[in-house]
Parts: C-alpha cells; sequence; structure tokens
C-alpha cells in the first residue's frame, strides 16, 4: 500500500484517502478529487462572468458525468476500502452535482415552475444553505485529519456561504464573490489529488505535502 495511505510524507493520508480495510480495491481519491475540482473550477468561472458567461447551464453535463457520476462513483469504492469519510464526503458531492445539474437541466421545468425569479432565486439559495450545513460539518471533521483538507472544507463553505447568499439578495457581486472562492477551492482539490496520484506510484516522487497531522 503506497506510504500516502500510512500517513506519511505530510502527505493526504488522510481521511479523503486512507483504508483502514486495505482491498484490492484501488485508491479512488484521485479520481474524485479531480472531478469535484474540475466541475467546480467551471462553474465558478460562470459565476465570475468570465468571457461574459452569465448563465450556468453548459455545465450540466460535467456535473453529470464528471462531478456527479464519476465522483459518486469513487465514494462507492471508498466504502469496501473501510474509508467512512472519504466515502460518505465523495459521495455526498457526487450527489450534489447530479442534483444540481437535474436543477439546470434545459426542459426539466424545475426553474420555470415557480412564479417569480426571486422565487426561484430563494429556492436555490436554500438549496446552496443545506450544503453549506453539510459542508461546514466536513469541516468540522476535517480539523484532525490535515491542514490541506481543513483549507479545502473551509473554503468550500465559505462558497457555499456567498452562493446562497448572492441567490436570496440577488447581488451579482456576492456570487462573484463566491466563484472567486470557488476558483480556490478548486485549486486545493485539484493539489491533493495530485498528491495522492502521485503517491499511488511506485516512483521516487511519493506525494506533495499536505500537513498531515499526526495522532497518537
Amino acid at each position: 500500500m503506497a506510504d500516502i495511505e500510512k500517513g506519511e510524507h505530510g502527505g493526504a493520508g488522510s481521511a479523503l484517502t486512507r483504508a483502514s480495510h486495505p482491498t484490492g480495491v484501488a485508491n479512488p481519491a484521485a479520481l474524485g478529487l479531480f472531478s469535484f475540482a474540475s466541475t467546480t473550477f467551471i462553474l465558478s468561472f460562470y459565476n465570475v462572468s468570465v468571457r461574459g458567461i452569465h448563465h450556468p447551464n453548459a455545465v450540466v453535463g460535467m456535473a453529470l458525468f464528471t462531478g456527479g457520476l464519476a465522483q459518486l462513483l469513487a465514494g462507492m469504492w471508498e466504502f469496501p476500502r473501510g474509508n467512512t469519510f472519504g466515502a460518505t464526503a465523495f459521495s455526498s458531492y457526487g450527489a450534489f452535482w447530479l442534483s444540481y445539474a437535474t436543477i439546470l437541466l434545459p426542459g426539466s421545468g424545475i426553474l420555470a415552475a415557480y412564479k417569480t425569479e426571486a422565487e426561484a432565486n430563494s429556492a436555490i439559495g436554500i438549496f446552496l444553505m443545506s450544503w453549506f450545513i453539510v459542508t461546514f460539518f466536513f469541516l468540522i471533521a476535517s480539523l484532525r485529519k490535515s491542514i490541506a483538507f481543513v483549507a479545502l472544507f473551509g473554503f468550500l463553505s465559505v462558497t457555499f456561504l456567498l452562493l446562497g447568499a448572492g441567490a436570496f439578495t440577488g447581488k451579482q457581486s456576492v456570487t462573484t464573490a463566491g466563484g472567486a472562492l470557488g476558483i480556490v477551492t478548486a485549486f486545493i482539490a485539484y493539489y491533493i489529488g495530485l498528491s495522492d496520484l502521485l503517491a499511488a506510484e511506485r516512483a521516487a516522487v511519493v506525494g506533495l505535502p499536505t500537513g498531515g497531522f499526526k495522532h497518537d
């Protein structure tokens, strides 16, 4: 088993990567993290209105198959490895992307069913705030894992909070701030995913430091 899964080298020997009951299943953490990071990266760029894009509908396919399906599968593969935290996190955010994509899916009629734009925005705001709560719980759990995961869930919590507030208030500046933090969150996830990917290889490079905490 890779050294990173033993918590060495300050790597993500973390809750998202370490298996307490090793099996023949390869570490799916890099898949889950890259899937999460890529989808978050794209949506966050839309939220900051890069190149004049103001609507997130083009992210639907990515959210369904990369952020959604791939991440959900990563979570399912973490269960037989005995990694409760990783399984719960990947499965949860995979379900988030699938549900969010369903809301934005052209022709779904979900948002169109609301009588006013303000009502639709409030509904989205409640949806995002519920994920802020879930992410805050993951942040609490990550306090015993590594600095990298504290940063990941910390930035993600504030991202959800700002996006939810932006939906409630209708202020684009708040949504833009949430999008900017989402970009930072994506790069943190990319970093941890790369650390896992490198550590899984039997080579001189064993991973990138993520500030793993030592426990007695």
